[in-house]
């Protein structure tokens, strides 16, 4: 793992740091490849419920190193923006669900990070943009993440203006899901990441896989596919055992062996 990625669990929550604070967390090519690495070592191992992605030193990520873009060839650059596609597919098909932790900047790429992940915790301090338009780099992948976030008239002014934007105004347009003071972040992310964990990475998984898949479907197929997911998942032993125990008015204790204390 790279030198600049840092990784620890708490519990069931594994705290995935980018620790380039030098660079503002830009995404290079071994950033991103040590990220995609470790993400997918993460999901393999089954050993926590909920990630935390956090920048170091007030910054969140200030996206895609631009001098590695300029200094590379057309098929360089391509492969640089594989790196990223797949980094973003790893965050999407792995079970646990990823809390973005954002203080400090997230524009372009950084950005991105933000809208891929499941949910997102922002310092009212914290920035967001899709700044590549001023550079004469329109964000295009950033923009789709984006677009799939706010509303389409909001996601456009983002990129056409690459003016930066305010953690509550992130949060009033759906970017976030909580903008708190600076001196609550870290209470405010670890609750958030505490109370999803609590349940089963079994069924954060089921549920995950289902929530994505039926999002670009009309209603009446996604409302077919989730009957039959739910069908199945009431059969999976967590189901079993959680209405059990909610019928006899007892906590549950989950078969996905995540330690919880």
């Amino acid at each position: 793992m790279s030198e600049r990625i840092q990784y620890e669990t708490r519990g069931p929550i594994g705290w995935l740091t980018l620790s380039d604070p030098d660079r503002h967390n830009t995404l290079t090519a071994d950033i991103m490849d040590a990220l995609t690495t470790k993400l997918r070592d993460i999901a393999e191992a089954r050993s926590v419920a909920v990630v935390v992605l956090q920048g170091l030193a007030n910054v969140f990520s200030s996206g895609h190193n631009l001098r590695e873009i300029q200094e590379r060839d057309l098929h360089g650059v391509h492969a640089l923006f594989e790196q990223s596609y797949r980094l973003k597919r790893t965050m999407r098909e792995m079970p646990q669900v990823i809390i973005a932790k954002v203080q400090g900047i997230a524009v372009a790429a950084g950005l991105e990070l933000v809208a891929a992940a499941d949910l997102a915790v922002a310092a009212e301090s914290a920035r967001f943009g899709t700044t590549g338009i001023r550079w004469g780099l329109f964000c295009s992948t950033p923009g789709v993440f984006l677009s799939r976030n706010v509303p389409r008239k909001k996601a456009a002014e983002l990129l056409f203006t690459g003016r930066l934007y305010s953690a509550k105004e992130a949060e009033a347009m759906g970017l976030v899901n909580l903008a708190v003071p600076d001196d609550q972040l870290d209470q405010a992310t670890e609750s958030l990441a505490r109370e999803i964990a609590a349940h089963s990475l079994n069924v954060i998984e089921i549920g995950k896989r289902l929530f994505y898949e039926q999002l670009p479907q009309d209603d009446w197929s996604a409302l077919a596919l989730a009957t039959e997911v739910i069908v199945r998942n009431s059969k999976h032993p967590d189901a079993m055992h959680g209405i059990q125990s909610f019928l006899e008015k007892r906590p549950p204790r989950w078969e996905d062996g995540i330690e919880r204390g």
